[in-house]
């Protein structure tokens, strides 16, 4: 009988994460509107909100003190953004205008040029780029700089940016939601109280909007608890990257599929592998891996660190240094997969937390700060004296059905399912929907949760080269360059069930880019424990894709990326 990581789910239940405010009413912390993660949907959101309160001082007069504040858990913003990131500006026009070009950003400029290769284990045959990964007129950046540059405009803008502050719990007061609370800092490893402890606190808002990313924690709660699911699950692919100064510029972008993925249908191996250069001396690489798949000794980490070793790709890096490393989830399902409604009562949803990503393209990060311009807008006029703040927020969702977000998830709505019938059936099925812009209609085409792929084992852990220290890297020393923060005497923030299958166990041990599991001794059959480094955690949210659930940990804590 075949083994699923969805047969042990996580000992999490989602109403553990909602509450109705509990300080006292003098005690809570009031603000107008209260955005929940400091990356391009909440920042472009804050901007905005920034713009219209400049244009209309009577309302940002009525919303007191703090009109709109910030929430973010990392150290500051960009601590746990990773990205390739080649981004289309269209969003960051829109949102700026005439206040700021694109040329003004902090960026390592146009795309020049592209290749694509499909390679073998040796070789590498050059194809005219797929119509779905063109990337004329758009732009290169960093998504942590970035995020840190659009922060400094929100506060420009009169916003209040609360770092280190993990949102933990949604505020629900009579059906609709009036903010969140934050998780307390300074419990020891028992969830005891330490000398340090403090407690967290209650943020109350008139409209909260929640722009956490992939796998947002309060998002899910919200999904959950308002019943805005779609009838089609979210699935995600799973990225790890890395930065390399090199002593060769590298003038193209390159993306290259195939090798090391398997073609066959019975792996659902989904994925591929990007090269973009960073100014003249350094470029990122990274390997993106559909979650989906179904080999336990499948590592997206030690499939990049193979990419490594072709011929084409290393000599690439000969000479170079590795200097910076991140992982992060990004969901994949697409059009069908979209929540069956952005909003709720005082409540938006924007972003890569509600699957606003194009994955065909590779893109994502202007679908982000285009919804977070749309949200502020609507945020806004729910704020206006007069206003029926339902049907100022419901505004919300026809602007996005209005968007180029939904028209351009729309005619790639299928794309992503198709290759689960394999990489050759899947591509023919995929060009023709993109020479068709989505008019060739294959019906809905079922997913699967990632969580529910039967497991198989074939030994592919064999072909993963050793860490060697120049082009190859382990595990613990690419947790080490990610900068991360946590402590290691901090909650436990990882819920899985402790006791498994030995191949579900394993399955956890590879996939995890951070060494974070590890398959205790057996017990005689095929159950093993399983013992978690939740220290080591990057958050990169692999283990809620694959059978368990990651919440947040102590504000402040995770990588501290700067390059990614």
């Amino acid at each position: 009988m075949a083994v699923r990581a969805s047969d042990y789910p996580p000992p999490f239940a989602p109403p553990e994460f909602v509450a109705e405010p509990t300080d006292p009413v003098d005690e809570r912390i009031e603000v107008g509107v209260l955005i929940v993660g400091a990356g391009p949907a909440g920042l472009a959101c804050a901007i905005r909100l920034g713009q219209l309160l400049d244009e209309h001082p009577d309302v940002a007069e009525r919303l007191g003190d703090v009109p709109v504040a910030v929430v973010e858990k990392g150290k500051q913003a960009g601590s746990h953004l990773v990205s390739g990131a080649v981004v289309n500006p269209r969003a960051l026009r829109r949102l700026f205008g005439d206040r700021y070009r694109v040329e003004d950003l902090p960026s390592y400029g146009p795309v020049h040029g592209e290749a694509v290769y499909v390679l073998t284990r040796r070789n590498s045959l050059r194809i005219p780029p797929p119509p779905t990964m063109r990337n004329h007129g758009n732009w290169i950046f960093s998504l942590s700089q970035l995020a840190r540059w659009l922060a400094e405009r929100a506060e420009e803008g009169g916003a209040m940016i609360l770092p280190e502050t993990a949102a933990d719990k949604l505020l629900v007061a009579h059906g609709r939601v009036v903010g969140v609370r934050s998780g307390d800092k300074g419990r020891g490893r028992d969830g005891q109280p330490m000398g340090n402890f403090e407690p967290g606190a209650d943020l109350v808002a008139k409209v909260t909007v929640l722009a956490e990313g992939t796998q947002g924690h309060l998002t899910g709660v919200a999904l959950d608890r308002f019943d805005l699911r779609s009838d089609e699950p979210q699935v995600w692919e799973l990225g790890v990257k890395e930065v390399w100064r090199v002593p060769t510029p590298l003038r193209s972008i390159v993306h290259t599929m195939g090798w090391p993925l398997r073609t066959r249908a019975k792996y659902r191996e989904f994925g591929g592998s990007f090269i973009y250069p960073m100014g003249d001396d350094m470029l990122t690489i990274g390997m993106v891996v559909g979650l989906d798949y179904r080999d336990v000794e499948l590592s997206a980490h030690d499939l990049l660190q193979e990419l490594k070793t072709h011929p084409k790709i290393r000599k690439l890096l000969d000479g170079g240094e590795r200097i910076g490393w991140g992982a992060k989830t990004i969901p994949s399902g697409g059009f069908y997969s979209l929540p069956k409604r952005l909003h709720a009562p005082g409540l938006l949803l924007c972003g890569d937390g509600v699957g606003m990503v194009n994955i065909p393209r590779l893109k994502g990060i202007h679908y982000a700060i285009e919804s977070g311009r749309l949200a502020a807008e609507s945020a806004f006029a729910a704020l206006r004296r007069g206003a029926t703040p339902a049907s100022a927020l419901g505004s919300y969702d026809e602007a996005v059905e209005q968007s180029f977000i939904y028209r351009d998830l729309n005619e790639v709505r299928d794309m992503r399912q198709v290759f689960g019938r394999g990489f050759f059936v899947g591509g023919a099925l995929a060009s023709a929907m993109t020479v068709s812009k989505g008019r060739l209609d294959l019906g809905k085409l079922r997913a699967e949760p990632d969580a529910e792929q039967p497991l198989i084992r074939s030994g592919r852990a064999a072909s993963y080269p050793a860490p060697d220290g120049k082009i190859t890297f382990d595990k613990l020393s690419s947790v080490f360059l990610s900068g991360n923060k946590t402590r290691d005497d901090q909650p436990d923030h990882i819920r899985i069930e402790r006791t498994v299958h030995r191949d579900v166990a394993d399955m956890w041990v590879h996939m995890c880019p951070a060494q974070v599991y590890e398959a205790a001794a057996a017990d005689g059959g095929d159950t093993v424990t399983v013992q978690v480094s939740p220290s080591n955690c990057v958050q990169c949210g692999a283990i809620t894709a694959k059978g368990g659930r990651l919440t947040p940990p102590e504000g402040g804590s995770g990588p501290e990326y700067t390059l990614a």
